[in-house]
């Protein structure tokens, strides 16, 4: 799908807010409320627009704890990566995971309330992941930068 600088101006404003209304999403836009419905749900059909998600206070929800975990496998073969894939989905702790280029396999960001609880997902759920041949964890101290995907005028080829 090609975007225009429009449907990049709505994919901001969305990132940024994506509970406005199309009123409001018009008014940044640029157009009218009933173009902007139309853009957004081209957008969403092509899938570019992938969902909608609140974003939590995981602090106020008792998670401090951002740990980045480093693990290497086994084995790198087809059945060993997708043995490792189908379990570490079902970790509840787990929420995201990269498959990576390198000297690590994966990258797993974890959210735990403390250091204890850390320890039990370590050895409840990281542990007993299929193929893992080595597990290494770096807690975060402070998150400095999140931010929604940038996609202003300005990267429009």
């Amino acid at each position: 799908m090609s975007l225009d600088r429009l449907d990049l101006k709505l994919i901001d404003a969305l990132a940024q807010a994506g509970r406005a209304s199309h009123v409001e999403l018009a008014e940044r836009v640029g157009l009218s409320p009933t173009a902007v419905a139309r853009r957004q749900r081209t957008l969403e059909d092509a899938g570019v627009i992938a969902g909608y998600r609140a974003v939590l206070g995981v602090r106020e929800l008792g998670l401090a704890a951002t740990v980045i975990v480093r693990i290497t496998l086994d084995s790198q073969s087809e059945d060993a990566l997708s043995a490792f894939e189908a379990a570490i989905v079902t970790c509840p702790s787990v929420v995201r995971c990269f498959l990576m280029a390198g000297g690590d396999d994966y990258l797993v960001i974890v959210m735990a309330r403390d250091i204890e609880d850390y320890e039990h997902i370590h050895k409840s759920q990281l542990s007993r992941l299929p193929h893992v041949a080595r597990i290494q964890s770096s807690f975060a101290l402070r998150e400095v930068v999140d931010r929604p995907v940038p996609m202003g005028a300005t990267r429009l080829r």
